[in-house]
This record gives structure tokens, sequence and C-alpha cells, in this order.
């Protein structure tokens, strides 16, 4: 059943050639999207990792034996299935054995600190974790109401080439009969590569549904507390056929896509988990962005394809300048997570002789809500235009139910296959950023131009974003409240070169002095690091509202002015 559209889309109109107002509905599953690459290119290349390459026919292979793997730890349709891992094959493989067998996976940030990979796990419960090798201890040392039955420890150097490993200077086997001591499971643990050695899951295996859930991604949200979001194969599937027809240029079955991001980020899993498998794209995965090791590469093949968040794109081109290597051969870099500005997209365009857009989304939303055209048609200072198949309004932020007039400000609120369907476990906060049935209420404050473009110049949400990466300033709050002489602490986000960057004002006990270095010792602990204050000014008391809620924008302000 096709989506009704029955708001006005100005956008439509500024659109660039050749790519449709509205996607197809989709059906099937999330599996499909590698099945059919397979089908089209089993030969073709699917994954390069330092070198090493895995064919698509190859990866379909990979897949069905993990699935089967799982299945005899006891994973069925519709468990929780935790992966905490970096970049590389082994997590592209998880992530569909995974749904191969109806499972839904919860992606994690591999570099969490204890407390916050507990706090998720708490949240969702997962009793398998898929893990990098370096987190297993601190996933098995959680308290028994939160500990997992079972963790497969995974090592990501395993799917190097010997000849990389040797470089640096990791053990290299001479012989198959010593692998397995060289390569010892962590204590307690199941070795990723006996997950990988099962036979194939049989074929009639029950698959997933379209409707089913398929990922929970965790988010701040609009309320700065971290909820999982719900997205189903629906949802991720629409994103991966709305991300393709954005880019019609872009030959199938014969592009290279860069996952420089992080997959367990939700803009990272769709471009590159889900919509380059679904182009037949290769896909070359970094473990984390390292510009040496990009341009190593790019010498030999650069990416058609270039999803990225603007300090990315500056380091690239400047260590590309320093060391003589062309960016020729990049045709489309997407941008997003945070603003791009014409000092990082003309220098790039100028050396790439390629298209450097900007687009928006959020993790509810798959998270591509839009994107600037891929042409000469785009508009600096603005997120671009919906995608196909989307509908957007701008609303009271007091009444969402009222459209304000326009070209004036207000809340966005969309609607489209790609909106989750909720917070995992939380109706009432699901209810929350709901408006009349299906809206999803962004908590950003924008104005649309006259011919669809969309510019965001303000957020309700006091959600901070840094590096690409969210915070949420109540839990920073809470961390600092627990150091020793600090009686209440307010987190905002300052401006920054290309974002935000997180500060603090705290108030501490009469008479005590709070040593600040300390502090942020202490809350680097806690926290990640792009969660810890850059700033933290000591002041007399937070400016509060009459019901005493903390003002943040005024907290902000003040930080401004000292």
């Amino acid at each position: 059943m096709g989506v009704t559209i029955d708001t006005p889309r100005p956008w439509l109109d500024s659109y660039a050639p050749d790519v449709p107002h509205d996607i197809e509905p989709v059906t099937g599953s999330l599996l499909d999207l590698v099945d059919e690459s397979a089908r089209r290119y089993p030969k073709a290349v699917a994954l390069e990792y330092f070198g090493a390459t895995t064919t698509y026919r190859e990866l379909v292979e990979q897949i069905a034996r993990a699935a089967e793997g799982l299945r005899r730890l006891g994973v069925e349709h519709g468990d929780t299935v935790a992966l905490v891992l970096p970049n590389g094959p082994q997590h592209v493989v998880a992530f569909y054995a995974v749904l191969r067998l109806g499972a839904v996976v919860v992606e994690h940030n591999p570099l969490y600190t204890p407390r916050e990979l507990r706090h998720q796990f708490e949240d969702h419960g997962a009793k398998v974790a898929i893990a990098w090798n370096k987190v297993v201890d601190t996933i098995q040392a959680f308290p028994s109401d939160v500990a997992v039955d079972h963790v497969v420890s995974v090592d990501v150097t395993r799917a190097m080439p010997f000849a990389t490993r040797a470089a640096l200077r990791l053990p290299v086997p001479k012989a198959r009969q010593s692998r397995d001591r060289l390569f010892a499971p962590v204590h307690g643990t199941t070795p990723w590569e006996s997950i990988v050695s099962s036979r194939p899951i049989r074929a009639k295996h029950p698959r997933p549904d379209t409707d089913d859930l398929a990922v929970i991604q965790y988010t701040s949200g609009t309320t700065g507390t971290p909820k999982g979001a719900q997205l189903t194969h629906r949802n991720l599937l629409s994103n991966a056929a709305q991300s393709r027809a954005w880019v019609p240029t872009i030959e199938q079955g014969a592009c290279t896509v860069y996952a420089v991001l992080p997959m367990f980020h939700a803009y990272g899993l769709t471009l590159c988990l889900t919509f380059a498998m679904s182009m037949g794209a290769r896909l070359v995965l970094f473990p984390a962005f390292d510009p040496a090791l990009v341009l190593k590469v790019m010498k030999k093949r650069p990416p058609t394809f270039l999803p990225a968040v603007p300090p990315i794109y500056t380091r690239l081109r400047k260590a590309a300048d320093e060391a003589g290597v062309s960016l020729q051969g990049v045709e489309v870099a997407i941008s997003g997570a945070m603003p791009l500005s014409a000092d990082v997209v003309e220098p790039w365009e100028a050396e790439s002789g390629g298209w450097l857009v900007e687009g928006y989304g959020l993790s509810e939303c798959s998270p591509v809500l839009m994107a600037n055209p891929v042409g000469p048609t785009r508009r600096a200072g603005t997120v671009g235009l919906p995608l196909p198949s989307t509908e957007v309004r701008v609303v009271d932020p007091d009444d969402p139910t009222v459209d304000v007039p326009a070209g004036e400000p207000g809340e966005l609120i969309v609607r489209g296959p790609q909106v989750f369907t909720g917070y995992y476990r939380k109706p009432q906060a699901t209810g929350e950023v709901f408006v009349d049935g299906d809206w999803f209420r962004t908590g950003d404050i924008v104005t649309l131009d006259p011919d669809g473009f969309v510019r965001v110049v303000d957020r309700i949400k006091e959600l901070i974003i840094t590096g690409g990466f969210n915070v949420s300033p109540s839990e920073v709050e809470e961390v600092l409240t627990r150091f020793e002489g600090v009686l209440d602490a307010a987190v905002v986000g300052m401006p920054s070169p290309g974002g935000e960057q997180v500060a603090a004002a705290i108030v501490v006990a009469p008479g005590v002095e709070v040593d600040t270095a300390a502090l942020r010792a202490f809350a680097r602990q806690n926290l990640t690091p792009y969660k810890v204050p850059r700033r933290i000014v000591v002041v007399d008391a937070l400016p509060t509202s009459l019901i005493g809620k903390v003002l943040r924008r005024k907290v902000r302000d003040e930080l401004l002015g000292h």
C-alpha cells in the first residue's frame, strides 16, 4: 500500500534531474539488499579492509553461516542482540546475520565507558552481545541483573591481511595449527571464528517481515534522556531507497563507498551498512578516521561516494594537499550532523571536481530526512529539500497542530516511511513526539523557503551536537554533581568551528574550591571523551524559572559573556 501525500510539497520543483518525487513502497527485509547485490554482482567486491576483500557471494555465505552460529547460541526471532564493534567486515556480517534470524540489532559505541554501556544494556536487556575483544571485560563485569548469557568476542585484526598484521607487529600465524593458539578467545566467550564456521542456515528458516523491528538506535532524542529509537525493516529499507533516488548519477555495481563514519551511528549505519550494500558498492572500511590511511587507499581507488562530517572533509583536504594526493574522482560527498560552511565546500569542490552537499536527519528518521540537490542548485546555509516520499510542516512549537505562516520560523514536523515507530519500551516518550497521529516532532526550529529549502535556525531541544555526536546535558550534569563539592551544574553547547563544544557552569559548596582539572578527570572516567566539558566555569547560582527549572539558554548566554 502506498503512502498518501496530502500536504503541499513546493520543494519538488527544486529536485535535481531524474530524482523521483516518491519511492515505490518497499517490501521484504534488509536481507534482500545484500541478496540482490549478490545475485547481480556475485564476483564484485562488497567489502575491502586494509586491502583484504570479500565478494558479494562470499558475504552472503558468511552471513548465512554466522546466522546459524547465532541460532545455535539461542538467538531467536524478536531477540535483541547487542553489537559493540568498530567498523570492520565482522560488523557487516554480524549486522545482517542477526537480522537473518528476525532478531533485533542494538548498536553501541565501543568507546563508551562502562557506565554508559551498562545504562543501555539495562534498557534493552540483550542476552547475546557481539563485542570487540577490547570491551569484552567491560561487558562481563556487568552485575547479574544486567549480565548477558553469551558474549561473542571479535578480534577485528583477524580480518586484516597477514602482511598488515606483521606491519602492525601483531602475531602472524605460520601454519593453521598455530592459529588457534595465537588467537585464543577471551575467557568465557565464544570466538567469532566459531560462529562463522557453522554450516549455512537453512534456506527455509523464517525470514523477517517488512514491519518487524530491525534496529534499536540509541539517541538522546528531543528531551535529553538517552532512548532507543525503534527502526523497522520498512524504515531502513525506505531510507536506503530514498538515498539511492537522491543520487541517480551514481552507477550501481560500479561505485565505491568509504566507511569513515562509525557504523554504530545512525548516519554511518544507513549510508554504509544499508545504502552501500543496496548499490552493489565496494564498501571500503576504516576502523577510525585516519587521513593518511584514507589517502593511501584513495591513491588506488577514490570513493565515488563519501559520507562524512565537515571536520573530516577539512582534515582530508589539507592532508591531501600536503601529501600531493588528488581528490579527483570523489563524485558525491554528503555532509551531515553539523552545519556545513562555504569555507569547507568551495576548496573541496575545486580540488575534487565533485559535489559536496549538506543533509539533515535524526536517528528517529533512519536517519536521513533531507539533503541539498547534488548539483548547481544546492543552496548554502540550508539543509536542503525533503527526500522523496517525505512530507514536512512548520508549526507553532506551543501548539504543533497549527501551521505557522509561510516563511516564519516554527518547529519542523515530518512524516514519511523512514520515520520510526517509537522509543523502545517508552510509550509515554513516544506519545510526546508525535502529533496528529504520525507527524514526528523534530524539536528543531526552521524556516521554509518558498521553493522548499529548509533552514535550521534554532533548537527547542537542548541536545548538544559535537563532532557529529549527540550529548545529553542531563547525563553530563549528573556526573558532574557526583564530584565532591559540586552542588549543581548546567551543561550547554557553546559555538565552536563546525559545531559546538560542551561547556559547564557549576555551583560549589560554600568555602569549597573545586579543582576543575580534577573534575574534568573525574568526568573522563565516567563519560566518553566527546561528552567531557571543554570548559568549566564556577558561578554563584544557576538561573532558574519560577518553578525552579534551570534555564540552560540563560546559562549559555552568561558563559558567552565570560
